[in-house]
């Protein structure tokens, strides 16, 4: 069974990203691992409340990364190789949704902060090397 997957209409991110964004979630904690089989895009455009296409899309994208398979008999399933969980990782992931929500943080907001701390740790190129 498949982790809950929920689409906010109401976000900038566009609905596809927002279902390609959860898969890749779950595989990254765990909650999805190799050979777990996702629900048929009309099943899960239906339980979203979405277009058949959004999920097609979703799903495409998630096969172009490698992250899924779609196999005529047994539909579209976790792709073998994909990474197990750094566990380290995800309890300190888990840990920082809790104290930004415990601050008062929307997702977007704790995301943002992620988004910043990854660009801040990026080795700047030609940053400090000397010239001549």
């Amino acid at each position: 069974m498949i982790p809950a997957i929920e689409v906010d209409l109401a976000s900038s991110v566009p609905p596809y990203e927002q279902v390609r964004l959860q898969v890749v979630a779950h595989v990254a904690a765990g909650r999805l691992r190799a050979g777990d089989r996702l629900p048929t895009i009309r099943a899960l455009a239906a339980d979203l409340g979405v277009a058949a296409g959004t999920v097609a899309r979703a799903y495409r994208e998630l096969e172009a990364a490698g992250v899924v398979v779609t196999r005529r008999r047994s539909g579209t399933v976790v792709a073998e190789g994909t990474p197990a969980p750094d566990l380290a990782v995800q309890e300190a992931a888990e840990r920082l949704v809790a104290v930004g929500r415990a601050a008062g943080l929307d997702d977007e907001a704790v995301l943002a902060a992620v988004r910043g701390a990854l660009l801040g740790s990026r080795p700047r190129s030609g940053a400090g090397a000397p010239r001549g």
